[in-house]
């Protein structure tokens, strides 16, 4: 499973099992069978899509140094979390863990899991990642504060220290579309903007409404409201506007005149969801579309790895951004790239030098670019023109990207997926009306202010 940017229910869970669990790493030490052999090292993944590529690269890697690497996948998540934490016990880690970007690290690093890279990581390595990402992994200002919210999961964190270094990038709120369902439905090419979307959306599921909507894993509460209200509303509503949103101000959030404009757009979707959306996870929306139960799906960059997975071909399928409200204060928003997946060193890694080795290899460019070949993932070091299509959709100025990444106008402790709970009455379930759901928001929003 591919989560929502922030926190969720698992992480709060392994937190408050590492808090008790793996204080005794640093007297355990060893990491798995490999601290034996000084040319042998394990990396653990929770990523299917990726080992092919990793054992690729691992290959190569002991031609040039006659380092041997193991690369084993425990997946879904909750059982990749299992394993960390029982191993954790033992002190059987391996010597690498590819993790969550930016909040799994984190939580790792809380409770002794990873090692602390900061000042390990040289420019000549850092310098290989795209701009936006390069600091992916660092305990910002901003995210050392949220640290010592009552609820964090990553207490005791210290600012600047660093957990991970990328190795994916993407972003979300990326549409597929069946290109046979589209041509049955008379449609030749992507929308260009938010209305063309939801005609096309009106056209497949007037052919079939069975099978001619949209999927999106609902299920995970932050989906809807990450994935496809914040980059309609940063489109409609541009950067400044669209921060007001999460503010003190009545006159600009939730429950103001911006705030029920873009709660009635997005609400525009509510009779082109796939029955039973608002019970599946991310991974069954994409099993769905892959089957052919839905005309589009709602994810990100790395969703076409697990469609192929799953059976369908990347020329069956028609991807690009979330299109922009035609009118909106910015019509041709780009989205901004994020780490989604890092690769940390595990703390009890008795070759940690080896380790650090295997890490930067990985991001070699022309090891990156195979990498995105075989795993059908973007890499996150810049390969220029190696890239995919989706690619096209970062590219903006600063004004005109919506970027996930900033959350500086949000207030402590808000927590995305209480929002996204609020934000589901409104669809797929159609409990509450736009006014009634930004009010709601804004008295969330306005909570954490006065609370923190």
């Amino acid at each position: 499973m591919r989560i929502p940017f922030a926190g969720n229910v698992r992480l709060v869970a392994l937190a408050a099992t590492t808090a008790l669990t793996l204080t005794t790493l640093a007297a355990c030490g060893g990491s798995s069978d490999s601290g034996s052999d000084s040319t042998s090292l394990e990396m653990w993944t929770f990523k299917q899509s990726h080992v092919g590529a990793l054992r690729a690269a691992a290959e190569q890697f002991k031609e040039e140094t006659g380092i041997t690497v193991k690369i084993e996948a425990y997946t879904p998540d909750d059982v990749y979390a299992t394993k960390v934490q029982s191993s954790a016990k033992t002190g059987n880690l391996p010597d690498v863990l590819e993790v969550h970007s930016d909040g799994e690290d984190f939580v790792f690093g809380a409770a002794g899991v990873t090692a602390d890279l900061q000042d390990q990581i040289p420019d000549s390595w850092s310098g290989r990642f795209q701009e936006a990402i390069k600091a992916s992994g660092t305990v910002t200002a901003q995210k050392f504060k949220e640290s010592q919210a009552k609820d964090s999961t990553f207490k005791g964190v210290e600012q600047d220290q660093r957990f991970s270094v990328p190795l994916t990038a993407g972003t979300f709120g990326i549409v597929y579309a069946n290109k046979r369902k589209l041509a049955e439905a008379g449609i030749t090419k992507a929308p260009a903007t938010w209305e063309e979307f939801l005609e096309a959306l009106e056209a497949t599921h007037h052919k079939d409404p069975k099978t001619g909507g949209v999927s999106l894993g609902l299920k995970v509460k932050a989906t809807g409201l990450t994935w496809v209200l914040q980059p309609l509303a940063y489109a409609q509503l541009g950067k400044e506007n669209y921060g007001k949103l999460f503010g003190e101000d009545k006159a600009g959030d939730f429950s103001s005149t911006n705030g029920n404009k873009v709660l009635s757009m997005y609400d525009e979707i509510t009779p082109y969801w796939m029955p039973g959306s608002q019970s599946l996870t991310i991974d069954e929306a994409d099993q769905a579309f892959a089957q052919g139960k839905s005309a589009f799906a709602v994810g990100g960059t790395f969703t076409l790895a697990f469609l192929q997975q799953n059976g369908m071909k990347a020329d069956d399928v028609l991807a690009f951004g979330m299109p922009s409200p035609k009118d909106g204060a910015i019509p041709d928003r780009a989205l901004g790239p994020i780490a989604l997946t890092g690769l940390s060193l595990t703390a009890t890694s008795e070759q940690p030098e080896n380790a650090k080795k295997w890490m930067e290899f990985l991001s070699g460019t022309d090891v990156a670019a195979n990498f995105a070949k075989e795993s059908a993932d973007l890499p996150a070091t810049e390969l220029g023109a190696a890239l995919t299509s989706m690619m096209e959709s970062f590219k903006g100025t600063p004004e005109t990207t919506y970027d996930p990444n900033l959350n500086d106008f949000r207030p402590p402790g808000y927590d995305q997926d209480r929002a996204g709970e609020v934000l589901a009455d409104l669809t797929p379930l159609g409990k509450d009306s736009p006014a009634g759901t930004g009010g709601k928001l804004s008295e969330l929003i306005r909570n954490y202010w006065t609370t923190q």
